[in-house]
């Protein structure tokens, strides 16, 4: 049998424990009914085998209730994955986003992922999946969403010509 668990932390009892885990939901909730009944005189094992964990996992969740109290028993999530491309390189993506393609030497009317992730891996260096570069522009707050494309030799002025000519149904 492993040595006692010591709780430190005493600014709860055991009953406004049994409170707080009420108005927690899911393990954060088993978390702190475990302490509490650790706290009303049960071994760890027993706490333990109660609220679903292993001996080892409960000890680990009173250290950390003794060194930040009930919101240490919130799980933690990590890090992720860095970003692959740098802060500057993000706002010289959002330049570029927004100017919008040329014709002559980028060859598309508008952007797509597909697009951008070849301009992504021209200028950067940097290789990124197409569904990466739609997650990168979310980012950026702009949307993939394109307005419909125009041909850029139109002519305006017969467009409203015929627009008032034209007999409505």
């Amino acid at each position: 049998m492993g040595a006692e668990v010591a709780i430190t932390l005493l600014e709860h009892t055991a009953s406004d424990l049994r409170q707080l885990a009420r108005h927690n939901k899911g393990r954060v909730a088993c978390r702190i009914l475990a302490i509490a009944h650790i706290m009303d005189g049960a071994s760890r094992s027993e706490a333990a085998q109660l609220c679903g964990m292993e001996r080892q996992t409960l000890r680990d969740w009173v250290h950390r209730y003794n060194a930040q109290g009930i919101a240490g028993l919130s799980s933690r999530t990590g890090p992720g994955r860095p970003c692959a491309l740098s802060t500057e390189q993000m706002a010289q993506l959002k330049v570029l986003v927004i100017a919008g393609p040329d014709p002559s030497k980028h060859g598309v009317v508008r952007w797509r992922c597909a697009d951008l992730r070849g301009v992504i891996q021209e200028q950067f260096e940097v290789e990124v999946h197409e569904r990466t570069v739609g997650k990168l522009l979310r980012r950026l707050h702009l949307t993939r969403l394109q307005p419909r494309p125009h041909n850029p030799k139109q002519d305006l002025a017969a467009q409203e010509a015929f627009k008032k000519t034209f007999p409505r149904l």
